[in-house]
């Protein structure tokens, strides 16, 4: 069965950091893309990062660009989300998700689809407040 535990948020001032967590299990991170997204009171999932696990391509949304970090621990079958300058928009639930069907599309649709919440496989989400 395939499972993601996100851990790691809480509430932190702004200009804060925090690192999220992302644990899976039921699958090996062969060749997946792993995103986090997030999805804040009223407003619709976004697609904030994602990593490819085979190649380590790393992708940003224009939102958390220079100031998010995505990395994954193949080896722990582990991925990461190191949010520094954290401001109060931020504030959402975050998920964790994973897809392994994104890899047999296009590059161009990977591009288009990559942030939207598509992927087959979710977390429970873990709360990220942030105060001003």
């Amino acid at each position: 069965e395939v499972q993601l535990v996100e851990s790691g948020g809480g509430l932190v001032q702004a200009g804060g950091s925090l690192r999220l967590s992302c644990a899976a299990s039921g699958f090996t991170f062969d060749d997946y893309f792993i995103g986090w997204f997030r999805q804040a009171p009223g407003k619709e999932r976004e697609g904030v990062s994602c990593i490819r696990s085979s190649d380590g391509s790393t992708y940003y949304a224009d939102s958390v660009k220079g100031r998010f970090t995505i990395s994954s621990d193949n080896a722990k079958n582990t991925v990461y989300l190191q949010m520094n300058s954290l401001k109060p928009e931020d504030t959402a639930v975050y998920y964790c998700a994973a897809d392994r069907s994104l890899i047999f599309t296009s590059r161009a649709t990977r591009i288009a689809t990559m942030f939207r919440p598509v992927y087959d496989y979710w977390g429970q989400g873990t709360q990220v407040t942030v105060s001003s």
